[in-house]
């Protein structure tokens, strides 16, 4: 028998392994060009989308982000991904949820309003040039993404990739 102390329910919930959260939103045009907007507060291009606030869920989040940040009341519709991001510091690894915000009709798009303290600027890139513009990892889980949009079902990711099977 061992002399090994079982810690406190607190003490447990201390040394449970965090994770921080994200939701995005994958919104494309008519055309089937993917919506990605220029943070004012890093050098790389991103998707709609941020961090998780206390108590919401990642669809709310990703709602509460597209309307911040575009302006625009959308309700997002089925998950598509969901990508384990490993812990880089001074980050803890991450899971990014990835939500289908669906096609933005023309009228849509001219209605779209950046809160500019956080974006300043938006485009329509066509799925084929998502490397150019994004993150390698970003852009292989819009990839993905787009593939489990068309094949109707969510996908598993980590660093952007699907586990082999």
């Amino acid at each position: 028998m061992t002399d090994a102390v079982v810690p406190s329910g607190a003490e447990y919930v201390a040394g449970v392994t965090r994770v921080r959260a994200a939701a995005g939103a994958l919104l494309l045009d008519e055309a089937g060009r993917v919506l990605v907007v220029h943070p004012t507060y890093k050098d790389v291009w991103e998707v709609p989308g941020g961090m998780l606030e206390p108590d919401e869920s990642p669809a709310q989040a990703c709602e509460r982000e597209i309307h911040e940040e575009l302006g625009l009341a959308l309700p997002v519709g089925d998950l598509l991904c969901v990508d384990w991001v490993a812990p880089s510091p001074p980050w803890d690894g991450g899971l990014m949820f990835l939500f289908d915000g669906g096609v933005l009709r023309g009228e849509q798009v001219a209605a779209v309003r950046l809160r500019r303290e956080e974006l300043d600027r938006f485009e329509f890139v066509e799925p084929a040039a998502l490397g150019e513009v994004l993150i390698p990892r970003l852009a292989r889980r819009i990839t993905e993404a787009l593939s489990a949009r068309r094949d109707a079902r969510a996908v598993y990711l980590e660093d952007g990739f699907q586990l082999a099977r």
